[in-house]
């Protein structure tokens, strides 16, 4: 019973984890779909390489106090209510400096970024430009910390949808007009929008937090800042990995094949990646929340990495038969290049399933040392397998090097935790993971094979019996047409 009851949380948190992000998401695919469709694979590597510039300057200057704030507010209960205004007014300045330090940086670098990332000095004022879009997105985030963390949710989600809302309704018809001379312009115009959204629902609250003097919140700041660096590392070498392997593709290959790569890795680690940050809202605490009980660990662990992989094998499946179909619709024809690295790395997106179930183990126990050491380790491996995969055989190779990655980080990590907490995967486990990749393998074969009716047939054939197989555990696991016969039941007395 405590099983089934914690799969049915699992399945809760994964499939109404909050329509903010679902939101999100869309918001991304319709701007993903007019960029495409105004300016091209060219104007969106132009439009990816500006983006990735910023979030790495933001990303290295913000020292993560998005992060190390939001747990400072959050431990307000055992805070006085002049402790309170404290952090929150040193946080605040905290941010304020922190933008003036990454506007500065990116205006002064900005000849040198263009070189480095165009190969010329043409943009150094487009990226000189973009310090304004740098400062309204630092504003804004200072914004966003301070309500989650004082856990005003519902002003924090209408702060993110309307704030994209108004930006893509604003951007479209920049796009449409101006096509690749309003990148910059629209970039800007989004943060600025954002910032006014934000600072309109924060001034609802009717509780304003001053500015304090730099130096003395520079000074009584510096442990958050410690502890903001630790936790964003991870994302500060994520975020330089991409940077570099964008660069590296526009030396080769030039703009248009930046556009493409970033179509391709847009729909992996955003579209199908969604379930896994649905996942992860309510893994991680779970996770932490056993300690280093190995039995209790062992079986949140296990019932996490099945429930991803039952989940994930028929998106796995239909975006294999369907990729050129799917990436049509997302963004243009033009973008059909991208279905190799999209299906050859779809298939990667298996191995997550239990890697990402594994990974967070690390995580949970505080192991600081060695997260540090497995994130740099992964990141560079990652960065030099698809930098080999592009270099030798382009896009298709990119996708093939994603695969690999995941398949070495898979083993990795079963080892890294058997060893290190004697932790170990169910053999019921491995034979669903193994069925689910024979399915998956069958289908990529199926789909790639010369078109007929006979292929056809069995392709959809493959990927009904890969629904039926991930619905009939799911249902074994936790009655799954129970209970969406009693939500229907409930809907139907409500009404």
């Amino acid at each position: 019973m405590e099983a089934k009851n914690s799969y049915q949380s699992m399945l809760k948190a994964t499939t109404l984890f909050g329509g903010v992000q679902v939101a999100n998401i869309l918001m991304a695919l319709l701007r993903s779909k007019f960029i495409a469709l105004f300016i091209g694979p060219a104007g969106m590597g132009i439009a990816s390489l500006l983006m990735a510039t910023l979030n790495v300057i933001l990303a290295v200057t913000n020292l993560g106090l998005d992060r190390s704030g939001v747990k400072e507010i959050a431990a307000y209960d055992t805070q006085s209510k002049e402790d309170q205004k404290n952090i929150l007014r040193i946080l605040k300045t905290l941010f304020l400096v922190t933008a003036i330090i990454g506007v500065v940086l990116l205006v002064i670098t900005a000849p040198w970024i263009s070189l480095w990332t165009f190969g010329d000095n043409h943009y150094a004022t487009h990226i000189r430009a973009l310090s304004i879009a740098l400062l309204f997105k630092q504003l804004t985030q200072s914004t966003l910390t301070r309500l989650q963390g004082l856990r005003v949710l519902k002003g924090l989600a209408k702060a993110n949808v309307w704030g994209n809302f108004l930006a893509l309704l604003v951007t479209i018809p920049l796009y449409y007009y101006w096509r690749i001379d309003a990148i910059v312009p629209a970039i800007i115009l989004s943060a600025v929008i954002s910032f006014a959204v934000a600072q309109f629902i924060d001034a609802q609250r009717k509780d304003s937090i001053a500015f304090i003097a730099p130096i003395k919140a520079w000074q009584e700041g510096t442990p958050m800042m410690r502890l903001g660096l630790m936790l964003s590392l991870s994302s500060i070498v994520t975020l330089l990995v991409g940077y570099g392997m964008q660069l590296l593709i526009s030396g080769i290959g030039g703009l248009a094949q930046v556009g493409l790569y970033n179509a391709g890795f847009l729909i992996l680690n955003t579209y199908v990646g969604l379930i896994f940050t649905a996942m992860g809202t309510d893994y991680f605490p779970r996770l932490s929340a056993v300690g280093e009980d190995l039995l209790q660990t062992r079986a949140i662990v296990g019932n996490q990495a099945e429930m991803a992989t039952l989940l994930m094998l028929p998106i796995i499946v239909v975006f294999l038969a369907l990729a050129p179909w799917i990436i049509t619709l997302l963004y243009t024809a033009e973008f059909e290049a991208v279905v190799p690295l999209v299906r050859w790395g779809i298939l990667g997106m298996l191995f997550k399933a239990v890697s990402f179930s594994l990974g967070y183990v690390i995580i949970a126990r505080g192991d600081s040392k060695l997260f540090l050491r497995t994130t740099l380790s992964f990141n560079a491996l990652l960065f030099t397998i698809n930098a080999v995969g592009y270099y030798y055989w382009g896009l298709s190779g990119l996708g093939l090097s994603f695969l690999v990655y995941y398949i070495i980080h898979f083993f990795s990590l079963i080892f890294i935790v058997r060893w290190r907490y004697a932790l170990g995967l169910s053999k019921g486990l491995y034979a669903i993971f193994t069925l689910g990749l024979i399915l998956c393998v069958a289908v990529l074969l199926s789909s790639t094979a010369q078109a007929s009716v006979l292929q056809i047939a069995l392709t959809a054939l493959l990927i009904v019996i890969t629904c039926l197989f991930s619905l009939y555990r799911l249902n074994q696991r936790i009655d799954l047409i129970d209970m969406l016969r009693s939500k229907m039941d409930k809907d139907s007395h409500e009404h």
